[in-house]
């Protein structure tokens, strides 16, 4: 029995360090949705164990609107990759080929469902870390 509430308070342990790191990660990350973009006001959240491992969050780009994806991991900017995919997982942008830019600003010509991947670069991050996808539309 000790056992178990022991792995218990480990477990929740480690769940309330990770919302921790995810806090501080978001309120990092919130500086590029500048004033000109309006929040969704949801904060995408996934814990990546290694850089084998991928976040996945899935979203829809109204026609002719600018979206800013904003995806952050650790203290500072360029950990994260991050990909924006059709709902065919067909590669519409990936930040890898922009050093790993930590935002990047999307408009569509139509309505579209999205899929945005997170990995944590290998070469900058190999540990664990909280993947914070924070995502704004412009104000017209």
């Amino acid at each position: 029995m000790k056992k178990i509430i022991l792995s218990t308070a480990l477990f929740v342990g480690f769940q309330m360090i990770s919302f921790s790191q995810c806090d501080t990660i978001a309120n990092l990350c919130v500086k590029h949705i500048t004033n000109n973009y309006i929040s969704d006001g949801q904060q995408y959240r996934a814990m990546l164990l290694n850089a084998e491992e991928t976040a996945e969050f899935h979203t829809t780009m109204f026609a002719e609107t600018i979206y800013r994806f904003a995806a952050c991991s650790g203290l500072k900017d360029g950990n994260l990759i991050f990909r924006v995919l059709d709902k065919e997982r067909n590669v519409l942008f990936t930040n890898k080929d922009y050093r790993n830019a930590p935002y990047w600003d999307f408009k569509s010509k139509s309505t579209i469902d999205v899929i945005i991947e997170a990995q944590l670069d290998p070469d900058r991050n190999p540990g664990s870390g909280c993947a914070v996808l924070l995502i704004g539309f412009k104000q017209k």
